[in-house]
């Protein structure tokens, strides 16, 4: 199983009254979302499901990509790690997904599948993660195949 997270791009400050939901991306988070989703689209193996959470900035970074995806509240800003593995069906499930989410759920959900010590992994904004669940000699363990940043495509 493939799991590639994805954590949206840079979003506007929330301001006072404003719905974190509702903030969009910048000018600078829209270059980032279409540079990476050049680079992904290269990459990404058929058949991959798309989950994105329903806030404004993801579902933009997702638009990016030009697949078709599905809204998920488990996603949200206050999701938890358990939520996002839940839902992907981390380590059993099969096949490729792309989620596009948030901090601090996605550097949780590295942290955990990597066995980091820390319960908290940084994923910069825009930023993609590749991890693979594999077999090899009758144990199970997971392989980071790549972290990418926009800003280095």
């Amino acid at each position: 199983m493939d799991l590639i997270l994805w954590r949206h791009a840079e979003a506007e400050e929330g301001g006072v009254g404003m719905d974190d939901l509702q903030r969009a991306l910048t000018p600078r988070g829209e270059k980032q979302a279409v540079r990476m989703a050049a680079w992904l689209d290269r990459q990404l193996p058929e058949g991959l499901r798309v989950l994105c959470s329903p806030a404004r900035r993801t579902e933009q970074t997702a638009q990016a990509l030009g697949r078709k995806y599905k809204l998920r509240a488990e996603l949200l800003p206050n999701g938890t790690a358990q939520d996002l593995l839940d839902l992907v069906q981390w380590p059993q499930g099969k096949g490729a997904i792309l989620v596009v989410g948030h901090q601090p759920a996605l550097g949780q959900v590295v942290a955990r599948v990597l066995g980091m010590s820390v319960g908290e992994c940084a994923v910069r904004k825009g930023s993609v993660w590749w991890l693979r669940q594999r077999e090899r000699a009758g144990q199970t363990e997971t392989v980071l195949l790549s972290v990418q940043s926009p800003e280095f495509l």
